[in-house]
């Protein structure tokens, strides 16, 4: 029998005691501190420690910066938190300067992440032409997407796809205040529209939409067809513009629901639909599915979706706490994060006290002593850079957001 993917939850569930949903301040900000420390000591804002984009390398820990930044429990660190931020992009930077055609619109794995971080710091520390500069970066990049099939091994999904491109574009515009170039962004979600299509049609999927990243039909939030639908879902006004492209989305999403097991998980792949699923992650499973249906409740009310939720809620307590490590990719902060959803979404006191409970837990001797290094212990998406977000987050849930996943 393979061993268990998680730690037992021996945790008390929340009981209704306003106690238990008191933010414990303290507790975070030394947590946020020792874990900012530990970077600082081990991961040096050096050349070498630049690429991998987003999700491994230095550009990911800026990014860290510029969020702990905007934490009202920790204003007083703000300065320093930004200029941390710049020294952590400067490798970054340098890293993509040479990069080839297909890594220019890539957002989580290449240089579009990249100068959309760039793009909200120097707007922060007031250097408005740097920023301005960024900005115009990446609208560029953009262009490379336009091509239907611009990447052989599939041109949609979040982490290098037009997916990813489109987050990152409501998340810029967002963050520095600047209006969404929405033409461009209309015509690429009818490029991921018209892909999906010719994929189901082509492949004669159960669904009008489908796709593939290195010929797996991934269904997850990493690389898969939760997050394409989402980015569809999170345009403002592109479905209400587009009621046939509405429709199939919506469909789509309506066959994803019907995957989700009694247990409340989703497969991992469309080649697993039918065996039940171990992978409780954002990555793969419910962790990161939680965020599309939760996007599609907002979209048309229908508590089909809330339910769902609530199912992949009572999973991730469960069995959320993972072995693999403290990461929002695939590790117990990713977890918590979807709690923090739940309890913006519903206001529900217990989301809040298992966000809460999952923080503490990361503290314990059974999380340090049993949990698994990750190969890149310091990174954003894999390492203790997300696990900071996650903990700042908690200081402020009214406005938590999962990294460059703002479905609100």
């Amino acid at each position: 029998m393979a061993p268990a993917r998680y730690f037992p939850n021996t945790m008390p569930d929340y009981e209704g005691q306003e106690t238990d949903t008191q933010i414990p301040q303290g507790f975070l900000s030394k947590f946020v501190e020792k874990i900012v420390e530990d970077i600082e000591k081990s991961l040096r804002p050096m050349d070498k420690n630049g690429g991998d984009g987003l999700y491994l390398g230095t550009a990911g820990v800026s990014y860290m910066y510029y969020h702990l930044s905007k934490i009202p429990a920790m204003s007083e660190h703000k300065h320093r938190f930004l200029t941390k931020s710049v020294e952590y992009l400067a490798p970054a930077l340098n890293a993509i300067k040479n990069s080839s055609q297909r890594d220019i619109s890539s957002f989580i794995l290449g240089n579009a992440g990249v100068y959309a971080v760039a793009a909200a710091i120097y707007q922060a520390i007031g250097d408005k032409i740097q920023s301005d500069n960024f900005k115009k970066m990446y609208r560029e990049a953009g262009s490379i997407c336009k091509d239907m099939q611009f990447l052989s091994c599939g041109s949609d999904e979040l982490f290098v796809g037009r997916a990813g491109y489109v987050l990152g574009a409501l998340w810029l515009s967002k963050e520095t205040n600047t209006e969404l170039p929405k033409g461009d962004i209309y015509a690429l979600c009818n490029t991921m529209v018209e892909s999906g299509r010719k994929y189901a049609h082509r492949h004669r999927c159960p669904c009008p939409l489908m796709y593939s990243y290195y010929q797996v039909e991934y269904l997850g939030a990493a690389h898969g067809l939760c997050t394409i639908l989402q980015a569809l879902l999170t345009v403002p006004g592109y479905l209400d513009a587009n009621p046939v492209h509405a429709r199939e989305v919506k469909t789509t999403i309506d066959y994803l629901l019907s995957l989700q097991d009694s247990g409340g998980n989703f497969p991992c792949a469309s080649d697993e639909i039918g065996a039940r699923s171990e992978l409780v992650h954002w990555c793969h499973g419910a962790g990161g599915m939680i965020y599309l249906m939760a996007k599609a409740y907002l979209v048309w009310n229908e508590p089909k979706y809330l339910k769902s939720c609530e199912k992949m809620a009572e999973l991730i307590w469960a069995k959320g706490l993972l072995k693999k490590g403290p990461g929002i990719c695939h590790g117990v902060a990713g977890n918590g994060y979807a709690f923090l959803l739940l309890y913006r979404l519903t206001g529900k006191p217990k989301h809040l006290y298992r966000g809460i409970a999952f923080a503490k837990f990361m503290q314990t001797d059974e999380f340090v002593k049993g949990a698994r290094t990750p190969d890149y212990p310091f990174s954003l998406y894999e390492g203790i850079a997300g696990t900071a977000c996650f903990l700042g987050d908690l200081m402020c849930p009214q406005q938590a957001v999962f990294p460059f996943s703002d479905v609100f």
